[in-house]
Order: structure tokens, then C-alpha cells, then sequence
């Protein structure tokens, strides 16, 4: 009877006892979802770039070639080194922005070869020089957190200097200021969350120039225009003022 009347307390005690023991367990939490961190390409940017171009540059001097008025076709090469200013507004992966930049060029080229050759009816050897130029620049891309792919579009301007020597006259020397479009596209990474590398290419299309005369030009030919664009590859650096790097759940 006694055992029976102990072990009846006992449980009894156990019951009132098993809701304060049950408070002072800690109590069960989900485990926090782990962070990642995303590259923000948002923000204001300046950077400097080189490397080198070619110039493709028809001329015409109103004879026509075949099925074509070019007379013919001359190329030129040399490098170049600039810098730019923008910026880049991100919405989920997708990247814009505005760019300005300008550049010292040192690509020329003749028609020496065409001229020493006298296959084509020309009486001058005429050369191109791209000295300077720059673009105003749309441009968008798609990011993945650090690596960016983009390309860009606008307007191009530049000075391309052009000479012509034709025996027995003086040399015809005149600089042009020419206007055009420009289109690209490249691969950016940012090696930190500032300092961002790039790989571009770009393509200016910068227009004709026309050399009138009434009717011959001061150098004695028969009036002419040249058309000249422009394939140039650069590398470069930007830095980026904020866009700091955010957390993704």
C-alpha cells in the first residue's frame, strides 16, 4: 500500500514539474539562410584605356572601278590610347549607362603601293591620319555579379589630317573634322569592388571627306572624297565610385 501510495505522489510531483522544465529548454529557431554577395555595377566611373586599329579608306575621284566608284581601297594601322567618363545604372542582371571618351590615335596609311605599282589611274600617293578622335556612347549588358558582357553604340567624331604628293606639285595638306557612328562591345571584370578590367572592341565609321576644286585642287587633281572607318581592340581599367557590393538571399 505504501509503494502504491509513493509512486501515486511521485507521478504527481513529475506533472506539476514537466511545464517548468519545458519552459527553460531553449527553443527551437531556423537555421539563417546563408548570404551571398552580388557585384553592384550601379555607379559613376572614369578609366583610361589602349591598344591598337586599322582604317579601311576608299577613294573616288568620280572614275568608275567595275561595278564600284571606288577607285580604290587603302589601309591604314597604328595604336592608340584614351580615356573615358560614365556611368551604369543596374536593374537585376540587366546593366545601362552612358559613356563619353576620347583618344589620341597614331593610325595612318597610303596608297603608296597602288601609286608605285601604276595599276590604278592615280597621279598622287594620298595618306590618312587619324590624329584624334572620341564618342558619345549608349550602353548596356548583362551582369554576372563580377563579369560583365556588354556592348555600346552612339556617335563618333575625330580629325583625320590627309595628304596628297603629286609629282611637280606642291603637297595638298588639309585637316577634317569628321563625324559618324560607333559601335562595340567587350568584357568587363571587377577585380575589386572599384577597379574594374576591360576588353573592347570598336567600330567608327567616321564619314567622307570631299577635296573640291573648280576644277582641279590646289594640288592639281580632279576633285575627290574618301570614305574612312575605323576596327580598333583596347584594354583598359575603370574606377567605379559606388555601387557598393550587396547581400542576395
Amino acid at each position: 500500500m505504501k509503494r502504491i501510495l509513493f509512486t501515486t505522489v511521485s507521478l504527481g510531483v513529475l506533472g506539476l514539474m514537466s511545464p517548468a522544465l519545458a519552459a527553460d529548454l531553449p527553443a527551437y529557431t531556423k537555421a539563417a539562410p546563408v548570404v551571398a554577395p552580388v557585384y553592384d555595377w550601379s555607379g559613376i566611373y572614369i578609366g583610361a584605356y589602349g591598344g591598337g586599329g586599322m582604317g579601311n579608306h576608299n577613294y573616288n575621284n568620280g572614275t568608275p572601278n567595275g561595278f564600284s566608284n571606288n577607285l580604290l581601297t587603302y589601309d591604314s594601322s597604328g595604336g592608340i590610347a584614351g580615356g573615358e567618363v560614365g556611368w551604369m545604372g543596374q536593374s537585376g542582371n540587366l546593366v545601362g549607362g552612358l559613356e563619353l571618351t576620347g583618344f589620341w590615335s597614331g593610325i595612318k596609311g597610303n596608297d603608296a603601293s597602288q601609286f608605285n605599282n601604276g595599276t590604278l589611274p592615280i597621279g598622287a600617293i594620298d595618306q590618312s591620319n587619324l590624329r584624334w578622335g572620341g564618342a558619345v556612347l549608349g550602353r548596356g549588358g548583362i551582369a554576372i555579379d563580377r563579369l560583365l558582357l556588354f556592348f555600346t553604340g552612339g556617335w563618333a567624331f575625330g580629325d583625320i589630317v590627309h595628304t596628297s604628293t603629286a609629282a611637280g606639285f606642291p603637297v595638298d595638306t588639309f585637316s577634317n573634322h569628321q563625324s559618324g557612328l560607333a559601335a562595340g562591345g567587350g568584357i568587363a571584370y571587377a577585380v575589386t569592388n572599384n577597379l574594374i578590367g576591360k576588353l573592347e572592341y570598336r567600330y567608327y565609321n567616321m564619314g567622307r571627306y570631299d577635296r573640291a576644286g573648280t576644277p582641279l585642287t590646289p594640288n592639281g587633281q580632279v576633285p575627290y572624297t574618301v570614305d574612312s572607318s575605323y576596327s580598333v581592340m583596347t584594354i583598359g581599367f575603370d574606377y567605379k565610385f559606388g555601387g557598393p557590393v550587396v547581400a542576395k538571399y
